[in-house]
């Protein structure tokens, strides 16, 4: 028997003999893990709200389309042209990388093919990565458009 303690106040937990004070830290880890998990279950952002049954639209468009593209500095044609200039130098991180803003610019106008367009370019040089919203553009880019007059409105 420990010193100052009693049978009653040690716990026998999977072969690891336990003093009061470990069990109230392990009470506090349960509770800190199960308040995290609930956080991220609340959370959820405007575009998962609107998609919610629609898994399929959400991947393609998470990945493609700005939240708010009003922040972008530079038009579609500069970044098709520095798309094409970077592909010219052999740079095709860079190009791929111009040519999914042009893409992202292109969903924000509502224009699917120029959509289909840049992120066509986008796959050819990176086949690696899949562009989902190559499957479904017009349904990508209608949800889009959604998206944007509910929290674009100036």
């Amino acid at each position: 028997m420990l010193i100052g303690f009693k049978a009653k106040d040690l716990v026998y937990y999977g072969g690891v003999m336990l003093g009061i004070l470990d069990r109230f830290k392990k009470k506090k880890k349960e509770e800190i893990t199960q308040s995290t998990k609930e956080t991220k279950v609340k959370t959820s952002t405007e575009l998962e709200q609107i998609l919610r049954d629609d898994k399929e639209v959400y991947e393609a468009l998470k990945h493609t389309m700005f939240l708010d593209p009003r922040k972008i500095d530079i038009p579609i044609k500069e970044a098709v042209e520095n798309a094409k200039k970077a592909e010219k130098t052999k740079d095709l991180v860079k190009a791929r990388t111009y040519y999914e803003i042009a893409g992202g610019l292109a969903i924000y106008e509502g224009d699917v093919k120029k959509v289909v367009e840049y992120f066509s370019e986008c796959q050819r040089l990176s086949p690696n990565m899949e562009y989902t919203i190559l499957k479904n553009p017009e349904k990508a880019v209608a949800v889009a458009q959604e998206y944007y007059k509910k929290h674009l409105q100036s």
